[in-house]
C-alpha cells in the first residue's frame, strides 16, 4: 500500500517514524529538494540540541505564502538545498538545552523559524519561544505568530493608529487581513473598510469585524472608498496586495494618513508617486515583520506577547480557513496560489 502525494507515491513505512541506531527516532518533515518543484515528505534524523535551543514537538505549522515563495527560489531569504520550509507554528518542548531558561518539557509554545518547521520536530533557538496561556488552543495559537504580529506591528507600532479612525485593508479574507480586522476593530476600536477581489470574501470580512466592505475586482477602489467615506479619506491603509490596488489605497487617504506597505500578493510593486505624499502630508512606510526579530528585538516580542494577551483575554478571535495534513503540504499550498485561502492555512502534525 503506498500514500501518494501530488503524483509521487511512497511507501506507508515510510511515512511513519521509526527508531534509529542512536537510539532517538526519526521523525517526518516537508522537504525542498529541488526549487519550484513539490515537496517531498522525508524522515529526517534528529540533531542534538545546543545549549540555547529547544526541541518542539510540532502540533500545528502555518502555512504562509512565503514559504511557497521561498520554495520557488524567489524569497529574501534563500536556504541551502535541501530545506524545509516553516516559519511559524505551536506545540509543546520535547527537550531544552543546558543553557535554556524561558521554558521547560512540557511547555506549550509557539514559535518562529527560519524556514524549518513543517516537521513533526522542530528545533530553535528559546528567544524565538513565546509560552501559551492556558485558555488559548495550540490550533488557534499557530495563526498568532506572523499574522497577527504582522497586524499589531502594521496597526500599533508603525500607523500608531488611533480609536475611531478609518482603517482600510486589502486582501481583508486572507490571513494577515483578517488579523488586521480583528485587531483593529476589537482592540484598537478603529473602523473598518474591507476591501477584497470577490463578494464571498467581502461578507467572511464583514463577518469578522468590518463596518464595510469593497469588492475592487468589480471597479475602482478609490471610487468605491470615496463613495462610502467621503473626500476625506481613511486615516490608515494596511496594503498587502501592491500594484494599482496599491495606488488607489494611497489616494484614498486622508490628511496625515498612513499607509503601511505589508506585501505584494498581486505579484506587482508599485512606485510611489511623491506628490502625493508632500500634498495631503501622507507617510508612506513598510513592515517587515521578521526583520524585527533581529534589528529590534524588543518591538518584535512585544508584538507576539500582545496577540498572545488578546487572544487568552478573548478580544481577538484568530480564524482557520483550512487545515491539512503534513503528507497534503503540496496541496496546501495550491490552495494558497489558487486564491481558495481564506483566513490562515495551517498544517496539524498530529
Amino acid at each position: 500500500m503506498a500514500a501518494t502525494l501530488r503524483g509521487r507515491c511512497f511507501p506507508w513505512v515510510w511515512l511513519c517514524r521509526r527508531a534509529w541506531p542512536g537510539g532517538g527516532r526519526h521523525y517526518r518533515a516537508a522537504r525542498c529538494a529541488e526549487l519550484k518543484q513539490p515537496l517531498a515528505i522525508e524522515e529526517v534524523a534528529p540533531r542534538p540540541v545546543g545549549p540555547h535551543e529547544v526541541r518542539v514537538d510540532v502540533h500545528f505549522c502555518g502555512v504562509n505564502f512565503a514559504d511557497i515563495l521561498v520554495c520557488r527560489g524567489q524569497y529574501q531569504e534563500r536556504p541551502h538545498l535541501p530545506f524545509t520550509p516553516g516559519m511559524e507554528f505551536s506545540g509543546t518542548v520535547l527537550e531544552t538545552g543546558t543553557d535554556v531558561s524561558t521554558v521547560k518539557e512540557g511547555d506549550r509554545v509557539i514559535g518562529v523559524s527560519g524556514f524549518n518547521s513543517m516537521a513533526e520536530e522542530c528545533i530553535t533557538d528559546q528567544k524565538a519561544l513565546w509560552r501559551i496561556p492556558d485558555r488559548v488552543p495550540l490550533r488557534e495559537a499557530a495563526i498568532l505568530p506572523v499574522s497577527y504580529g504582522t497586524a499589531i506591528m502594521a496597526l500599533e507600532h508603525r500607523a500608531r493608529t488611533q480609536p475611531g479612525e478609518t482603517v482600510l485593508v486589502t486582501a481583508a479574507a486572507g490571513a494577515t487581513g483578517l488579523a488586521v480586522i480583528d485587531v483593529a476593530t476589537n482592540v484598537l476600536q478603529a473602523k473598518v473598510i474591507a476591501a477584497a477581489g470577490s463578494d464571498e470574501k467581502c461578507q467572511l470580512a464583514m463577518q469578522r469585524g468590518a463596518e464595510s466592505s469593497v469588492n475592487y475586482s468589480q471597479g475602482s477602489l478609490k471610487e468605491a472608498v470615496r463613495k462610502l467615506v467621503g473626500s476625506g479619506g481613511v486615516n490608515v491603509v494596511i496594503d498587502t496586495v501592491g500594484g494599482d490596488i496599491f495606488l488607489d489605497a494611497l489616494r484614498s487617504l486622508a490628511w496625515e494618513g498612513r499607509i503601511v506597505v505589508v506585501g505584494f500578493a498581486g505579484g506587482t510593486i508599485a512606485s510611489v508617486p511623491a506628490n502625493l505624499l508632500l500634498l495631503k502630508n501622507i507617510s508612506a512606510m513598510g513592515v517587515y515583520w521578521g526583520r524585527y526579530q533581529d534589528r529590534n528585538f524588543p518591538v518584535f516580542s512585544r508584538s507576539l506577547s500582545s496577540a498572545l494577551q488578546y487572544c487568552q483575554e478573548g478580544r481577538i478571535q484568530p480564524y482557520v480557513g483550512a487545515v491539512f495534513k503534513l503528507e497534503e503540504v503540496n496541496d496546501a499550498f495550491l490552495h494558497v496560489i489558487q486564491r481558495k485561502s481564506t483566513g490562515k492555512v495551517l498544517l496539524s502534525l498530529k
